[in-house]
């Protein structure tokens, strides 16, 4: 085993523990804090495969704007920042899912290879890459930016609760106080004015 097979195994442990702290705090903006160490040791895992330009984008799309853009819909929603009851579900249903799920894919993965050694293709380049990005995997490319567009969208019409509300409360404008709810607006008393000696109002 050399050294960039134990700083693999390093990353990869350290990336397992902050997802499963992903998904086991009770407070939002830190499950978001601790999602920023899984992906940035993901893209530790990447420099090690000397898939640079994969480890980068990793740090400048998942780390630098999904998980931006998770806290700033956190803050605009006005999400609870401490630690809420809701998240705080028994976790056994989704640890029996990922856990069959993960040995499953071992198995399948074991029996298709049975510990072959595999030859790695040669060195990928940005030309190869966006080639394969913008050629093959255009539209879940652009699936993406569409979901990612809805989840931003979403998040504004929930920060905005008199969206699709009628009245002036959803205007923006207070009520007049001295109509009652749903009767007609009167109009305002005259207000009397004196006139100087001058005949001037």
């Amino acid at each position: 085993m050399t050294g960039a097979d134990v700083l693999l195994l390093a990353l990869g442990a350290v990336a397992v523990g902050a997802g499963a702290l992903v998904v086991g705090t009770r407070h939002l903006v830190r499950a978001g804090l601790w999602l920023v160490v899984c992906l940035g040791a993901l893209a530790g895992d990447y420099l090690v495969l000397a898939a640079e330009l994969v480890a980068w984008v990793q740090v400048l799309i998942y780390v630098g704007a999904v998980v931006v853009l998770l806290l700033f819909a956190v803050m605009l929603t006005r999400a609870p920042i401490g630690a809420s009851d809701d998240l705080d579900r028994p976790g056994w249903p989704a640890a029996l899912i990922g856990g069959g799920s993960g040995l499953g894919l071992a198995v399948l993965l074991v029996d298709a290879f049975h510990w072959s050694r595999v030859d790695l293709p040669a060195a990928g380049t940005a030309e190869r890459l966006g080639e394969q990005v913008f050629r093959s995997w255009v539209l879940p490319f652009e699936v993406l930016s569409v979901l990612l567009l809805a989840a931003l969208v979403g998040a504004i019409v929930l920060s905005r609760p008199e969206i699709g509300r009628s009245g002036p409360a959803a205007a923006g404008t207070p009520a007049d106080p001295g109509r009652p709810v749903g009767g007609p607006r009167t109009a305002p008393a005259p207000v009397a004015v004196s006139a100087d000696e001058g005949g001037r109002a």
